[in-house]
């Protein structure tokens, strides 16, 4: 595809729904993408990740979506967050390798990337934290809608997440949810982690002289959710509401959840995960797993 392609999403990141997204029905993308992903499979925790070559295009994707990112994220992103990201050791000019960030960023928190395919069950995605590990992929997304994709690809992975890695207030929140992960191994107690971490580490708000601002990792990578911030749904943060409520998995979040301060995120957090385990759901006197509301 030519550069001009690159430009074609409208810029809001959304797509149009009565159509597929093109990073699920292109097949000469989806080769290219499972080949990257293949290298996954029987992937031990902590082990290197293979090198990918990256395309010409793949590089240009990147540099697109690195710099929109950027800029719409000076307006909508807590201040601590964008300082975390100056700090980053991600480049802006190419696909980076696992190894290369991953090696700086064990030198400022002691965490590095471990290989994922995809979606990684929550014992183990969650668990590897408590390690310093954070499951990444390698794939790029579709160079035809650059500013949104429907699964994470490398972009969450190594930028988002790795703007919360290279801080590490961040990187002890992330070790606080692995050690809680770790601690269990029923489906029920660890959906119950696993929802907390996806309305707080990865779609967290948090409000900043009056007004709501992103922290989330998955924010900090959704061109689209970021320029519409001022218009989503934002609740008041609560524990109660948070593990009942209903979300997409692939797709804008239909609601959040806002911490007073990320001083108020850190509170919420210990205050849920120190002392979790498997007695934690009665105690509290949480729904139950087949209660939630249902991940779409």
């Amino acid at each position: 595809m030519t550069s001009e392609t690159i430009e074609a999403p409208a810029r809001d990141g959304r797509v149009d729904d009565a159509r597929p997204h093109p990073g699920l029905s292109d097949p000469a993308y989806l080769r290219r993408r499972d080949a990257i992903v293949a290298a996954a499979e029987g992937h031990e925790v902590g082990a290197p990740s293979p090198p990918v070559t990256y395309t010409d295009q793949e590089h240009a994707t990147w540099r697109h979506v690195h710099a929109a990112l950027t800029a719409v994220q000076e307006h909508t992103v807590c201040r601590e967050v964008l300082h975390a990201r100056d700090a980053a050791p991600i480049p802006a000019d190419h696909v980076p390798q696992h190894a290369e960030v991953g090696d700086r960023l064990h030198a400022l928190t002691e965490f590095r990337f471990t290989l994922a395919g995809g979606l990684v069950p929550d014992k183990r995605f969650l668990g590897a934290m408590a390690r310093g590990y954070f499951h990444a992929v390698q794939y790029v997304r579709h160079p035809a809608m650059p500013l949104y994709t429907p699964e994470p690809d490398v972009v969450h992975d190594v930028y988002g997440h790795g703007t919360h890695l290279s801080s590490p207030w961040f990187a002890d929140l992330y070790r606080l949810v692995g050690a809680a992960a770790s601690r269990v191994d029923s489906a029920d107690a660890l959906d119950l982690i696993s929802r907390v971490y996806w309305f707080t580490l990865e779609y967290g708000v948090a409000h900043e002289r009056g007004r709501p601002r992103a922290y989330g990792a998955a924010l900090l990578s959704s061109y689209g959710e970021l320029g519409r911030l001022h218009r989503a749904e934002i609740r008041p943060w609560s524990v109660e509401r948070v593990v009942d409520t209903a979300y997409v998995a692939a797709g804008y979040q239909p609601v959040l959840y806002a911490v007073r301060s990320l001083d108020h995120l850190a509170d919420v957090l210990h205050d849920f995960l120190d002392e979790f385990d498997e007695t934690t759901r009665d105690r509290l006197r949480l729904p139950a797993l087949h209660e939630r509301g249902a991940v779409a």
